[in-house]
């Protein structure tokens, strides 16, 4: 599958992600139909437009880290809280990951 068709597949598979929900960047890749790619999907999520649409903030690192650093890791739990994910400490609780169907 050419780049820019697993880009698309991404893109869908975050779009799936409800609110309240998260998911890691290997969960992501995995539903994009790249099992073990998580830092392609971290990668891919770095080329959004500024002001995209897509719920980026619903991705999380291994253990429901935010690996964002500074404004941008405070800008995605700001999101995350809103939507009513809980955290514990510097974490997502767990509670929240998505389940794929």
């Amino acid at each position: 599958m050419p780049e820019s068709n697993f880009n698309t597949a991404l893109y869908t598979a975050l779009m799936l992600i409800p609110a309240g929900s998260v998911v890691t960047y290997g969960q992501l890749a995995h539903l994009a139909g790249r099992p073990g790619a998580a830092r392609w999907a971290g990668a891919v999520l770095r080329t959004l437009p500024e002001h995209s649409s897509l719920p980026w903030h619903r991705v999380v690192a291994a253990g429901g880290r935010i690996a964002l650093p500074n404004e941008a890791g405070a800008e995605q739990r700001r999101r995350l809280e809103a939507e009513g994910v809980v955290f514990r400490g510097n974490k997502v609780s767990l509670n929240h990951l998505f389940e794929s169907p």
